[in-house]
């Protein structure tokens, strides 16, 4: 797997992705840019009984983005971290191509017969969408 110079992470709450991802891309002395792709909030905001509303709007996506970061920094990991908002898969596009990433990592989950029937094909329009290589890690 020679020849990348970039990659992009793009975490969906699996530890797993994201040491696979800077395994490999430390492996390949490349530069990580780690994305956490939070959809948009719908909902109504009058909310009661949170304490901290911001968590409760960004999905704990800042939480996870510090745990990620905490975990890099214990690899010796030097990363670009990223918090978005939107079309998840649409995102994950948007982003490898602002960064000029060579390759995506994301990660799949396992399958229940309800997702096998309904789906959750974020991974299949990210691989269909976009230009370079996506590769698939099983969470």
């Amino acid at each position: 797997m020679k020849g990348y110079r970039k990659v992009l992470i793009a975490v969906n709450g699996s530890r797993h992705v994201f040491d696979y991802g800077v395994k490999l891309a430390n492996d390949e002395k490349t530069w990580i840019t780690v994305v956490k792709v939070i959809p948009p909030y719908d909902g109504d905001l009058h909310l009661t009984g949170i304490k901290n509303i911001e968590d409760a709007l960004d999905s704990n996506g800042s939480r996870a983005i510090a745990e990620i970061r905490a975990a890099a920094d214990a690899d010796g990991a030097l990363i670009k971290t990223r918090l978005e908002e939107g079309d998840v898969p649409g995102k994950i596009v948007e982003i490898a191509e602002e960064e000029r990433c060579d390759l995506i990592i994301m990660g799949a989950p396992k399958k229940n017969w309800f997702r096998k029937l309904w789906g959750d094909n974020a991974v299949e329009k990210v691989i269909n969408a976009s230009a370079c290589p996506v590769l698939v890690v099983a969470a």
